[in-house]
């Protein structure tokens, strides 16, 4: 039986709590009593799912959560206790299992002296044949920059039955500073109001986020699956730095585990840093982790620049020939790759007809337009000719735009794509990081591996910062014509990505809202693709 969840029941739950977070006193509940942060659930499985909330009391007590079959839970059909524990920033989380799979059901909390928490819904993955499911794809939430207007639609929808968050869900730039001040949104305050480095700082980061209603909506009426990308921890983060951490910051250990410790604390997660989810018969989802595991340290065309001395192209060739395709070079590390493969091949081998890869950058060979390069040497600042007049002779040199992306990885990525055309895989990745969006044709040596659909940002910029005098679609259209590979791209918009499933075919749609200054759903218009079952291209 598949319990119907109507636009009536959707809506009064959308807005239980939903009065207190929008008030201009919303900022007591990062230091209020109670349940201060909604609830949220992932970690769906068939029969089970992860439940979130913060408590905040005396003493460590133990919640009871609750979930029933109808919203004024008549038919409790599963309980579980756990403590709202000081020493994890008064966070609980609870799985309760014995549910039914591929249902949606609502859930609470429960404390010792009878309160309760606001209303959630989540559902379980399906088991056996399933006909069509449906994904919201975000990424890349800086409050500063504008609302949360794209979580705000998704959490009003109906027809969507998971969410994937692949990264940047926050920021840690002091204020001031991505966005500068003249360009922050009033209101849109974070604390704490410096840079986020020890445990109490991305605590409070986490809270200042948490508290916004937009996200706190979607939390609270979807199961979400999510991954932390490097703004969790610091910009361009990778297994031993960062270009945004400095050793008078103190030691890059301690704040990665202080960073790793805040997120597992405020979000819906389980312990596992990667880790896969069976959709029946239709797809296994794979969460992997590309950031803090096994990431070798980013390469940079402007060392490269300073050690080549008067001879920058030719520096840059014997780069594209030496380091770059270096095979030790890795996203994931050995111990993920292997288990990735191992993924891969047993989803294929179960019968399930797509393989999706929830993971945080672009996949996709993207390359630096020359026009675009020209344009920019010829008008803009100082500091902008340089960059462009370098990324022009990288581009010559048959090199990639982005070094952080996989494009920074090219060994790494022949590899997962080899292990995937090895297995039979029908591979669809899904990808943030950009801030813009990006429908990719995945191949290895000129062999369909796979597609990629990229996600744009909620509310971080996109080209169209960097290029403010250009004409955005032309842009666009430059950078598709420059990248073989890519079928599609949108760089000056923000919202995000669903993905709907049915056993034939693989369907991306990039919904773009009207903007983020103002609180408002009024979209913009969406553009979609899709790829058939068997071809991993997308259909022209």
């Amino acid at each position: 039986m598949t319990l119907r969840i109507d636009r009536r029941s959707l809506l009064q739950i959308g807005t239980l709590g939903l009065g207190a977070l929008a008030t201009p006193g919303a900022g007591r509940l990062l230091t209020g009593a109670g349940f201060t942060h909604q609830v949220a659930s992932g970690e769906p499985g068939p029969t089970s799912v992860l439940l979130w909330t913060r408590y905040v009391s005396e003493g460590e007590p133990t919640l009871r959560a609750e979930v029933a079959e109808d919203l004024e839970f008549g038919r409790i059909v599963g309980r579980g206790e756990g403590p709202a524990r000081n020493e994890g920033d008064f966070t609980a989380k609870i799985t309760v299992g014995g549910l039914s799979p591929g249902r949606w059901y609502y859930y609470r909390f429960v404390a010792p002296d009878g309160t309760s928490s606001p209303t959630g819904r989540t559902r379980t993955l399906p088991e056996g044949p399933v006909d069509r499911f449906a994904i919201g794809v975000f990424s890349c939430a800086n409050m500063p920059f504008g609302h949360f207007n794209a979580y705000a639609h998704a959490a009003m929808r109906n027809d969507l039955d998971l969410i994937v968050h692949t990264g940047d869900y926050l920021y840690e730039y002091p204020r001031g500073t991505y966005p500068a001040a003249d360009a922050s949104l009033p209101g849109r305050i974070i604390l704490p109001e410096g840079e986020i480095i020890a445990l109490a700082d991305y605590r409070l980061r986490y809270a200042s986020y948490r508290a916004d209603p937009d996200l706190a909506a979607l939390h609270r009426n979807f199961p979400m699956i999510a991954q932390w990308d490097d703004h969790e921890f610091s910009n361009d983060a990778w297994q031993g730095g960062a270009e945004n951490h400095d050793p008078t910051e103190g030691g890059w250990a301690a704040r990665k585990r202080a960073a790793e410790r805040a997120w597992r604390e405020w979000m819906p997660v389980s312990d596992e840093r990667w880790s896969s989810y069976r959709i029946g018969t239709l797809a296994t989802l794979m969460r992997a982790e590309t950031r803090i595991s096994g990431r070798s340290e980013q390469l940079s065309y402007a060392a490269v620049a300073r050690s080549a001395g008067d001879d920058v192209a030719g520096g840059l060739a014997a780069f594209r020939d030496g380091a770059w395709q270096d095979p030790a070079r890795s996203m994931l590390g050995a111990e993920q790759e292997a288990w990735l493969e191992r993924e891969i091949m047993r989803s294929v081998s179960e019968g399930a007809r797509w393989q999706l890869l929830s993971q945080q950058t672009v996949m996709s060979r993207i390359n630096f337009p020359l026009p675009i390069a020209e344009q920019v040497m010829s008008g803009g600042s100082e500091q902008a000719r340089q960059r462009a007049g370098l990324l022009a002779l990288a581009a010559r040199e048959g090199l990639p735009l982005n070094l952080d992306a996989w494009d920074g990885y090219p060994a790494a990525r022949d590899r997962l794509l080899g292990a995937a055309l090895e297995a039979g895989a029908n591979l669809v990745v899904l990808s943030g990081d950009s801030h813009n969006g990006w429908a990719g044709n995945l191949d290895l040596a000129g062999t369909p591996a796979g597609v990629e659909m990229a996600g744009h940002s909620v509310t971080s910029p996109g080209f169209e910062a960097a290029l403010p005098r250009m004409d955005p679609q032309s842009v666009a259209r430059a950078v598709v014509e420059a990248s073989p590979n890519l079928a599609w791209a949108d760089t000056a918009r923000r919202g995000y990505l669903t993905v709907t499933l049915t056993p034939d075919a693989a369907r991306g749609e990039w919904h773009f809202l009207d903007g983020v200054r103002e609180r408002s759903t009024t979209m913009a218009g969406s553009h979609s693709i899709h790829a058939l079952h068997g071809t991993n291209r997308f259909a022209v």
